[in-house]
């Protein structure tokens, strides 16, 4: 039974289910940390909000991406991606000081949608570089 876990398309499929997963709850609590609403301001076609919310899709999962890579446990590999998610979050809000970002980009201001995507997936190289 144990050759059966250790097959790499179940690993594979194990990992993905899992990320996938947390991505959901981390994309719920981003949700909720932001005034406006991601999913109803994509619809509209805000292009500021799905940059940034496309930035923290690519930050979350470059972070998984690191911590598959340096970690045989799927529960470590788990509490690597929270922690990250964790500075993803604190860094996104501390580099922002000068302006009410969720305000910007609720008015599709695309030049702070592209600067907050290019903090997510910056931030989440230096964390998952820091996993390893």
């Amino acid at each position: 039974m144990n050759h059966f876990w250790e097959n790499p398309f179940v690993l594979t499929a194990g990992y993905y289910s899992v990320v996938v997963l947390c991505m959901v709850v981390f994309l719920v609590i981003f949700e909720i940390v932001t005034k406006y609403r991601n999913w109803e301001e994509i619809k509209k076609g805000n292009v500021a909000v799905a940059m940034a919310t496309g930035g923290k899709i690519f930050g979350i999962a470059n972070i998984f991406r690191y911590s598959i890579q340096h970690h045989d446990s799927l529960f470590v590999m788990i509490g690597w991606g929270f922690y990250g998610f964790l500075l993803l979050l604190i860094g996104y809000e501390f580099l922002t000081p000068k302006f009410k970002i969720d305000v910007e980009i609720e008015k599709d201001n695309r030049a702070v949608g592209l600067i907050s995507m290019i903090i997510s997936i910056g931030l989440s190289f230096v964390v998952g570089e820091s996993i390893s």
